[in-house]
Parts: structure tokens; C-alpha cells; sequence
């Protein structure tokens, strides 16, 4: 079995699903990666401590968003729940514990309908215990050895995340913040500049604009420490509403 990759990804909102753009980007790059056993899902809408995971049986969904058309809470996505990965990650992490009845929220499932629509691959939900970029990163390094067992670990968020900023269509130009943002991130993540990116606050340009709170940013330090030293990239890039919707491989 080949090792498989790590994935930071731009989950977008529910209305993703009507960009035909954002989708067939989504679908191309799940076709050109190997077929994973399982996928383990980190998303910036769960942030629970202790450190836990969610259902592993009849696995729902949480519709976590407000305000939308009906269609969009009724939309399914039944993929099977992956108690052997649940094993796994007990064993690599024994403080973890379980939230049987905690489903995929829109982080999990918006981009997952898009990647893997037949939803015929286990897949397992575990929290963000902590933003603090050093403590994920460092969960993402104890994980690791998940991509031996050709498991895909996936950190879910969206690289410039300031709702206020949203443009008002999804083709919208992007204010400096986030194309400043999104060009250093591009640099620092495929460079390699790992200590810039656990610091980024500091380090990038409009940082405090682009994420006034830093949870959708934070599932990428989890996706750095799996990924080791291997080759980094940028799969998906542009702009959705105003918002960088980069998104990266790391093999």
C-alpha cells in the first residue's frame, strides 16, 4: 500500500456545491489521488476538548450553518463510519475519547460530497482540542503513521476566513488583505517555511484581517505535522466571494 497524502483543503460554505468551478476542481484532484482505505477529517467547525472523535457507526450529519434555503439541509451524504481508523487513532493518541453521537459537519461533508460522491470510503471526524499552532502541529506528527494504513488526512478550513470581507459574488475581485494572505501563504507552505506558518500572526502580511479568529487557518498546522518533509503544493487556487480558496498536497 503507498503512502498516501496529506490534504489542506478549503471546505467553502454549503453553497459550494452550485460553483461549478470549486466542484470540478474538488472532483479532478480526488481522481488524480490513490484511493484511500479510510479518511480521518479535521474541520474548523469542531472544536472540542478533550481531544475526541465522532461516530463510527450510522455516521449523520451536522447541519451547522443558519439562514440557508431548505435544499441545503437536505442534502446526504452517507458514507460508512470507520470503526477500525477509530482503533487506530486510540492507539496512536490513547487520550482521545469518543462522541458516538457527533456526526460531519459542513467542514466534513461539503467538500467530501464533491471528492467522493459515492461516499462508499469510512470516514472518521476528530476535533481540533486547541488553536495553538505548536499542540496541532504536534498531533499531526503523532497521526502520521495513519498514512501507512492508507488513510487520508484531511484539515478542513479555508485559507483567508473574515465573513465580514465576503464580496458580493462569488466571482468577486478580492480585497489586499486576502490576496496579500493568500501569496504568503502560498510561499511560506511551499517553501517549507514551517516556523513562519506555526507563527503566522506575526509573520504574514494581514494576518489579523484574514483570520480575526484563527480556527480555519489552525487544521493546516495539524496537515503539516503529518506531512513530513515530502513534496508540498498547491492544488487549488483563486479566489471564491473575495476569500482564498488554496488548498494543498502534501505527499
Amino acid at each position: 500500500m503507498s503512502r498516501m497524502p496529506v490534504l489542506y483543503l478549503s471546505h467553502g460554505a454549503p453553497p459550494l456545491a452550485d460553483d461549478e468551478v470549486w466542484t470540478d476542481e474538488l472532483a479532478r484532484w480526488s481522481a488524480d489521488l490513490p484511493r484511500p482505505s479510510s479518511i480521518l477529517m479535521v474541520s474548523a467547525h469542531w472544536e472540542e476538548a478533550p481531544l475526541a472523535i465522532g461516530a463510527t457507526r450510522q455516521v449523520p450529519l451536522v447541519y451547522d450553518f443558519w439562514g440557508f434555503p431548505e435544499h441545503y439541509y437536505r442534502v446526504r451524504y452517507d458514507a460508512p463510519g470507520a470503526p477500525a481508523l477509530a482503533a487506530e487513532v486510540r492507539g496512536l493518541v490513547p487520550e482521545v475519547r469518543q462522541d458516538a453521537a457527533r456526526g460531519l459537519d459542513h467542514g466534513a461533508y461539503v467538500p467530501l460530497v464533491e471528492m467522493y460522491p459515492d461516499a462508499d470510503i469510512p470516514v472518521l471526524q476528530m476535533s481540533m482540542p486547541t488553536l495553538e499552532s505548536e499542540r496541532l502541529f504536534e498531533l499531526g506528527r503523532r497521526l502520521a503513521p495513519l498514512r501507512d494504513q492508507g488513510v487520508l488526512i484531511v484539515g478542513s478550513g479555508f485559507t483567508t476566513h473574515n465573513l465580514r470581507g465576503l464580496g458580493p459574488a462569488a466571482d468577486a475581485a478580492p480585497p489586499s488583505w486576502s490576496a496579500e494572505f493568500d501569496e504568503w501563504a502560498d510561499r511560506a507552505v511551499t517553501g517549507g517555511d514551517v516556523d513562519a506558518l506555526l507563527n503566522f500572526r506575526d509573520a504574514a502580511p494581514a494576518a489579523h484581517i484574514a483570520h480575526p479568529r484563527t480556527e480555519h487557518f489552525a487544521p493546516l498546522f495539524m496537515a503539516l505535522g503529518a506531512a513530513g518533509e515530502g513534496e508540498r503544493r498547491a492544488v487549488i487556487d483563486g479566489f471564491w466571494h473575495g476569500l482564498a480558496k488554496r488548498s494543498f498536497q502534501f505527499d
